[in-house]
């Protein structure tokens, strides 16, 4: 019967090598999963290509065809190109003109970048549209591959009025030529191409030159224009800065009248500044020098007074230098002289003495009253000089106050002329700039010119057939990329351990590969083959996977049909009994049972008659022809299945099998979605999930993870069958029975 019982491994493909999993490949697989984010795995991407080569190439296909349906429909275009030089600073026409601001050198390349962003703006767009009246010409429009807009287009555009369709017109033509525009400029260049793409060849060539030519003009335009507001507002600042003036200087005349100033305008170098003329002032300066002067004298009539007052006359310099006191005394000596002859001749009484002598006392009478007169004169010059000055000093301090009160009417005047002034000085000021400006608004020359005026096109640029079909396998490849690795994201297929720790949390206790052989009972029987080989290693890591090495009932189980959970229970019964272990293998699928089709009597009963308690458990046991194992089948098919599971007699058959069997390993239903196999699991050591790499899926998986863990089964992991190497990359790629095949070609050799 042994001999009959089939444990099946997955249908045909390549052999591999086993490997023995355990918490630490868990550890490693986590390592290399984060390594994935630093470093691409090329034979994972490979593995993913190869996967889904039929929809990339299909993909790729698509695109190409794409492409070509795009080059044969596209409208062909042309571009044409006018170039144009700018220069950062113009060439003035006026000697020493510099109104226009000049950018620094270190500024050149923003200067350009902003001639660069004029040109692309919609006013210039604007310009050319009205200098070629582009909104009116069907031409134009033709050309760029728009309609004309007509009176019906006015509807839901948002235009109305008498001039909604010569505006919407204008504002489409203007649209169209920005569309259709673009500037370059070069690094290192100040020439600057502008392009223009259009339907017609003609056309792309007259609106490149036309926005060449409109940017110039506007260029020249623009400059005369910067000064016009300038003028503008100097103009407007000189009228004010001119009433301004009128004002003040009415205010300084009307006040210089009030307080009795005359202004008088100064002459020669000092032509240009206005002085203030003061009768007060002056005559108050007239009237200090006279009182100078009348002192002076004073002091000169005093001191020579003072010293002739007490002196006698005829020792006073100014008597005896008298001519008339000088003739009187030489007169006087010749009748002395005379009396004295006559004294000698005669006698007092003689007429001639007596004559003599009355003529002498005359003339001594005489210059005793002309000595007198002179010292008086001396005395009342004195005298007069005092008068005079106290005089001056009586108008000299009138004036004083009449010129401090208009000294005191002067700071208001120098006020008003301060302020008359300084409005002269700013009218002055601002007239001169207004001039400046007047004579060099426009007088720089222009800095754009045209270098090479645009001609005609004569082959269009677009369509370009090689390009479109790069681009459309670029994008297909993208696409294809995109699709392949959404795809991989969404795909739930548990195909590398990897995927098994990863998604599932679960650790892997075995790998077990696909196989060459035809019948795969040949690679189980065969102890070197790698699936016998995978299995022992599962045994391997469940003697370690609990403390207490392997668990004695142990339920194999999985999410679906077909996954190889029945040929991987009866495995490692067989591995389990040679190990020395008496072990019992039951097949505890009640609804589909397989263990009797491979028994001489396929109508054995077991597990169903002990669990209703008709039979006893020595009389169901059916001996597996090879030491220390023993088969237990599912028949007869009770029913219901789950009310029998779930009776209390279950724990009693465990214990009752326990004492008779070290382990006992339990073929239980796949989960679908019904109750068998958690309520086994539920009263057993351990659970065995047995995943299909080539049909697995994590969501099935994931759902019979959480029915378990509702019944507080112990699932100890998980083992994964029909793992083909070749589609995997990682070091799982070089999984593989080289080894083996190396051995037993040896040995066919």
């Amino acid at each position: 019967m042994a001999s009959n019982y089939d444990l099946r491994p997955v249908q045909s493909g390549p052999g591999t090598a086993p490997r023995s999993l355990g918490h630490s490949d868990g550890d490693q697989a986590a390592d290399q999963g984060s390594e994935a984010f630093l470093d691409i795995d090329l034979r994972r991407v490979w593995a993913a290509i190869k996967r889904n080569i039929i929809a990339i190439v299909a993909i790729l296909v698509a695109a190409a065809a794409l492409g070509v349906l795009v080059t044969l429909l596209t409208r062909p275009q042309y571009v044409a190109t006018s170039q144009i030089l700018i220069e950062q600073q113009a060439d003035s026409i006026i000697e020493n003109a510099d109104t226009q601001a000049v950018s620094p050198t270190q500024e050149t390349q923003r200067f350009l970048q902003t001639q660069v962003d004029v040109i692309r703006s919609r006013s210039l767009a604007q310009r050319v549209v009205e200098a070629e009246n582009l909104a009116d010409s069907e031409e134009f429009f033709a050309a760029q591959g728009e309609e004309i807009p007509q009176e019906d287009s006015l509807e839901g555009s948002g235009y109305s009025g008498s001039r909604g369709l010569a505006r919407l017109r204008q504002d489409m033509a203007i649209n169209l030529v920005m569309d259709g525009l673009s500037v370059e400029l070069p690094v290192d260049s100040r020439l600057v191409s502008i392009r223009f793409e259009s339907g017609d060849p003609r056309i792309a060539a007259d609106m490149a030159n036309a926005v060449s030519s409109n940017f110039i003009e506007s260029n020249l335009a623009r400059k005369f224009d910067s000064s016009a507001y300038a003028r503008q507002f100097l103009a407007q600042q000189l009228e004010d800065a001119r009433d301004k003036l009128e004002q003040s200087e009415r205010d300084l005349n009307t006040y210089s009248r009030a307080a009795g100033l005359i202004r008088v305008s100064g002459q020669g170098t000092n032509a240009d500044q206005e002085t203030t003329l003061s009768v007060t002032n002056q005559t108050l300066e007239q009237l200090n020098a006279a009182a100078s002067m009348a002192t002076a004298e004073r002091i000169e009539s005093e001191n020579s007074w003072r010293n002739v007052a007490n002196q006698p006359y005829m020792s006073i310099p100014q008597v005896i230098q008298n001519p008339a006191f000088s003739a009187l005394l030489r007169e006087r000596a010749v009748a002395e002289s005379r009396l004295a002859e006559e004294r000698a001749r005669h006698l007092d009484d003689h007429p001639d003495v007596q004559a003599l002598q009355a003529q002498t006392a005359r003339l001594d009478q005489q210059v005793q009253q002309t000595g007198q007169a002179i010292k008086n004169s001396i005395r009342l010059s004195y005298e007069a000089s005092r008068d005079r000055e106290q005089e001056i000093q009586g108008q000299v301090e009138q004036m004083r106050g009449a010129a401090l009160d208009e000294q005191d009417r002067g700071v208001q005047y120098n006020v008003l002329k301060r302020v008359a002034e300084t409005d002269r000085g700013l009218y002055n000021t601002l007239l001169t700039r207004f001039n400046e400006l007047n004579a060099t608004a426009g007088a720089t020359s222009n800095n754009v010119s045209m270098v090479d005026a645009a001609e005609p096109p004569r082959r269009p640029s677009s369509p370009n057939a090689i390009v479109n079909m790069i681009i459309a396998l670029l994008g297909g490849m993208l696409f294809a990329g995109g699709f392949v690795f959404l795809r991989e994201q969404f795909d739930d297929v548990l195909r590398t351990p990897e995927d098994v720790e990863r998604k599932l949390g679960l650790p892997l206790l075995g790998l077990v590969p696909k196989t060459l052989s035809e019948t795969p009972a040949d690679d189980l029987a065969d102890p070197k083959s790698p699936v016998s080989e995978a299995y022992q290693s599962l045994v391997t890591n469940l003697r370690y996977s609990t403390g207490e090495g392997i668990p004695r009932t142990l339920t194999v189980t999985s999410a679906q049909a077909g996954e190889g959970k029945t040929t991987t229970s009866g495995k490692l019964a067989l591995e389990f009994a040679q190990l020395g272990r008496n072990t019992l293998l039951i097949d505890a699928d009640l609804r589909r049972p397989t263990l009797h089709r491979r028994l001489d009597n396929r109508k054995q009963e077991g597990f169903t008659t002990v669990l209703a308690g008709e039979r006893r458990i020595e009389e169901v046991v059916v001996p597996s022809g090879m030491a220390n194992l023993s088969y237990m089948t599912a028949l007869p098919i009770p029913p219901d299945p789950a009310a029998l599971l779930g009776t209390t007699r279950i724990d009693d058959l465990i214990a009752q099998l326990l004492e008779r069997y070290d382990c006992v390993v339990f073929d239980a239903p796949p989960m679908l979605g019904l109750s068998d196999a958690p309520t086994l699991a539920a009263h057993t050591d351990a659970v065995l999930m047995v995943i299909d790499a080539s049909s697995g899926h994590r969501g099935a998986v994931k759902t019979a993870l959480r029915r378990l863990e509702m019944v507080k089964a112990n699932v100890i992991g998980a083992v994964l069958t029909k793992f083909n190497p070749r589609n995997v990359s990682g070091e799982y790629s070089y999984y593989g029975s080289d080894y083996y095949a190396y051995e037993h070609t040896g040995e066919r050799e």
